[in-house]
Parts: C-alpha cells; structure tokens; sequence
C-alpha cells in the first residue's frame, strides 16, 4: 500500500477550483448588478440569498440523505465499512468522516460536507450486494479524496449562485406584468437575460471542473489503495448494475455530481454536459497508474 506522504495535493485540481471560483465571482457579480439594475430592493435580494443559503449549503447534506433513503450507522451497526473507512482515513492523513447506508438498490456512493471536519460519506447497500471488499475499498477511498481535495464544498457553493440564476429565470416571467408596463417589463426581461446567461456559464464551468474532480479522485484512490484495477473493477461492476436498475429509481439527478457514477445518460448532447467523464476514459486512466505502480514496485525506492 502506499505511503501517507505519498498522497499529496492535486495542484492542477486546486487551479481549476480556485480559477472556477474567480470567474464564477465574477459572473455574479453581474447578476447582483442587474438585480439592482432592475430595481430590485436590497433586503430582499438579501433575504432571498441568505435562505437559499441556508437551502442549498446548510441542509443540502440532510436533502441528500432523504433523498437517497440513507442514515448514518454507528460501527455496531456496520462493523466492516466503519473499520475500512477507518483504515482509509488512516492512510490518507484524514479524519474520519460521518458514516451512513443508503438503503437503495442504485449502486453508487457519495460523500457531502463543506468541511473535512464535518463530513459524510455514503454506500447504497446495491453498491455493497455487488462489490468485493477490495473494490469497495477503492470507491470509498475515491469518495474520501474528494473530503480531502476539498472539491465537494466548491461544488455545493458554486450551485448555490447557479439555484439563484435558475430560480430567477423560472420565476422572473410571472413578475412583468403581461407587458403592462413596457419599463418595468423590460427591466425584468433583461434581468432574466442576463440570470440565463449567467445559468448557462456557471452550469458549464461546473461541469467541466465536476469532470476534472472525478480524474483527481480515481487518482488520489488510487494511490490511498494501491490498487488502482481494484477501483476499476468495481466502475465496470456499477456500470453494469446501473442497466438492471429501473428508469424511475435513477432519481436524484440533480445529485449526479456527487456520486462516483451518475446515473446513466442517453448517448449524444446529454455526454457533452456530462459531470463525469466517460466511464472507458476513466479506466484507462487508471489502467496507467497501475502500470507505474507496478514499475515503481519492480524498481524498487533506489532504481
């Protein structure tokens, strides 16, 4: 297994959260003025924001949890997934996060939490039915990466501003007045231009920066693990479990981005927005880390 100190940050996922950060930042800050712009009061785009807030980072986990039938259990109840989240943790320098069961047939795992101090991760018991001890291992080492990169709080505060966008262009065509007051009604559309541009960019800039995470996670359990096929072996499992799952239990999508296989997409324009990468991408990738670990093994720490 590899050393703690092997498994370090991933500099070119902290670029690419902190570069997501700054542009999104910027592009709400349009949206902030073109609410003002449209003659919007502050206390209430205040009042709005603070709930959505609350809404969308402070019980998004416990949304989360009901969404997917999932509870925490304590190490009486789950002996074995306890000690291997224990080990993991171990071995990546991490506390141990809250530990919960979903009771669902979905093959998949997640894990929520702004802070690696205040953490869950999640397995459905279909996850369990059909993976081995090895390759669970390596989907919960994958979820733990994600606590460690810190990726998971990016995500849920990135959507947060993206939920404000979206609520605005759903809600904004009710408020202009049938075209009553041409001014207020076209202060109003503009505003719903602009939340729709601004949906539109930071959907994108989620998207791609969901599929990069997905790269660093496979990678970072990879390394906690040392079996890079172990985890591909259980990606090939879920991939084939998902086609036996029927199309109305495939819920939670606006979920997708947190599990480690979101559930499956019809092939064509819904790929390109995709919060994974493809799943045969994904094994390549980690079919080459196998290949270095298995070198670095055979030349040993001073070849």
């Amino acid at each position: 297994m590899a050393a703690p100190s092997s498994f370090g940050r991933d500099t070119g996922l902290q670029v690419r959260m902190v570069t997501t950060l700054v542009l999104l930042g910027l592009v709400y800050a349009v949206l902030v003025g073109a609410l003002f712009a449209s003659g919007a009061s502050g206390i209430v785009i205040a009042i709005i924001a603070g709930g959505l807030f609350f809404f969308q980072v402070v019980a998004s986990e416990k949304l989360a949890m009901r969404a997917m039938g999932a509870r925490e259990v304590s190490p009486q109840e789950a002996p074995e997934l306890h000690a291997m989240i224990e080990r993991l943790c171990i071995q990546a320098d991490l506390p141990k996060p809250r530990v919960a069961v979903a009771q669902n047939a979905m093959p998949n795992a997640f894990a929520m939490g702004i802070s690696k101090k205040n953490a869950v991760v999640c397995a459905t018991t279909g996850i369990m039915d059909i993976l081995s001890p090895a390759e669970l291992e390596g989907v919960m080492a994958h979820e733990l990466t994600h606590i460690a990169n810190r990726d998971v709080a990016i995500i849920t505060f990135a959507s947060f501003f993206a939920s404000i966008a979206s609520m605005i262009v759903q809600w904004g065509f009710y408020f202009t007045g049938g075209g009553e007051d041409d001014e207020d009604g076209l202060g109003v559309l503009g505003l719903i231009l602009v939340s729709a541009v601004v949906w539109i960019v930071s959907f994108m800039l989620m998207r791609a920066l969901s599929r990069y995470r997905e790269f660093a996670a496979d990678r970072g359990a990879a390394v906690i693990t040392g079996r890079p096929s172990a985890l591909s072996s259980a990606l090939q499992r879920i991939n084939s479990g998902m086609d036996r799952i029927p199309a109305q239990d495939l819920r939670t999508q606006e979920m997708a981005a947190f599990f480690i296989f979101p559930p499956k997409v019809k092939s064509g324009l819904g790929t390109l927005f995709a919060t994974h990468p493809p799943m045969e991408k994904r094994i390549e990738a980690l079919n080459r880390l196998e290949g270095q670990l298995q070198g670095a093994s055979t030349r040993g720490p001073w070849a």
